[in-house]
């Protein structure tokens, strides 16, 4: 049975690892064969099987708290006003960074954040559930080659994984982005793709001194590939595609990311936004494959947890944490919120 589940396994890898993004693949042939792969993967694993199956967890017992910083360090966090206009602000020796999140429907906290965003009232967002956006000016130089972006975390996850994981993972790198990769059974668990062929939205900026802010993510018009100021001469002379998907297609291949250099004092602006994750429902939706992960989790606090950062140095440039605030913590945090407005009231 184990060798035919590596066989299995290395079988579907083998075509995940071809840059595969022809919606031809799409065969109910190819979808069996994945779906047939991951559950034995899944079996061998020991992964896909919840505590209690049978359990209905109500999202209600959940609230969502976002929080960015300078390091994996949350003592560095500040809390995210989802769906601001104001972005967060921060630094570290490595960039100064601004961060904006939005989430369609949002029912987290601050409880006073705005429940959505004219963002995704714009025809290019208008099925898009969630995007982080970001502004960063790097303090010097940074090789793009080894700069990636996606969640990871601090503990194993394998015995939490639901059914299905691997199934879902083959989707992702077959359809969505074929430069990512993925170790979900490690004790440090990671899901990166490189940065520059993972963000829907690049935008080279101009060179911005020291003493000026770093300019936000404009909420009208909303952010779109491109340039601004001699960033279109960076981009000529990189022979960066105009189109966002084609420039994704080009940094798929490393010599093309080798040749890119985040510059010291120049701004880039980025967007990273999809359909696929509904944070209020706690569902993961891809094409043809939808994901409840609420029953499959203890009833406590769990973090997921997005990092840009330089895969072989291991600096980290900045980090947003999604927080799925449960019991003791989630009661301290709506205590601190509640503080909080009081002293803004008091004269």
């Amino acid at each position: 049975m184990a060798s035919k589940v590596k066989r299995a396994v290395r079988k579907r890898l083998s075509r995940g690892s071809k840059a595969a993004t022809a919606v031809s693949d799409a065969t109910s042939e190819n979808i069996s064969n994945d779906k047939a792969a991951s559950r034995a993967y899944d079996e061998e694993q020991g992964a896909g099987r919840p505590r209690n199956p049978r359990r209905t967890v109500s999202p209600s017992k959940y609230k969502l708290r976002v929080t960015a910083g300078p390091s994996y360090d949350v003592s560095t966090h500040r809390i995210v006003d989802v769906n601001a206009r104001d972005a967060l602000a921060f630094e570290n020796q490595h960039m100064r960074v601004n961060i904006k999140v939005r989430v369609r429907d949002y029912e987290g906290l601050p409880l006073s954040a705005p429940a959505s965003s004219a963002y995704f009232a714009d025809p290019v967002h208008e099925k898009d559930r969630y995007s982080i956006a970001f502004s960063f000016v790097p303090k010097a130089d940074i090789q793009g080659t080894h700069c990636v972006w996606g969640p990871n975390f601090e503990h194993p996850v394998r015995d939490r994984l639901p059914p299905g994981f691997n199934y879902a993972f083959g989707i992702v790198k077959r359809w969505i982005d074929p430069g990512i990769e993925c170790d979900a059974y490690a004790d440090k668990p990671w899901l990166y793709a490189p940065a520059l062929s993972c963000w829907f939205v690049l935008r080279v900026g101009q060179k911005i001194s020291a003493h000026h802010n770093v300019p936000e993510v404009d909420e009208h018009p909303v952010l779109a590939e491109g340039a601004d100021g001699d960033g279109a001469a960076v981009r000529s002379r990189l022979g960066l595609p105009a189109e966002s998907e084609k420039r994704r297609k080009h940094f798929l291949d490393a010599t093309n990311r080798d040749k890119f250099v985040f510059e010291r004092g120049r701004l880039y602006q980025g967007d990273f936004f999809n359909p696929y994750l509904d944070f209020n429902k706690f569902a993961l939706r891809l094409p043809g494959f939808s994901l409840g992960v609420l029953k499959y989790v203890d009833d406590k606090t769990h973090t997921l947890r997005w990092v840009f950062k330089n895969a072989s140095t291991g600096d980290v440039y900045f980090v947003v944490v999604f927080s799925l605030l449960y019991g003791a913590q989630l009661d301290e945090a709506l205590r601190q919120e509640q503080e909080d407005e009081d002293g803004s009231h008091r004269p």
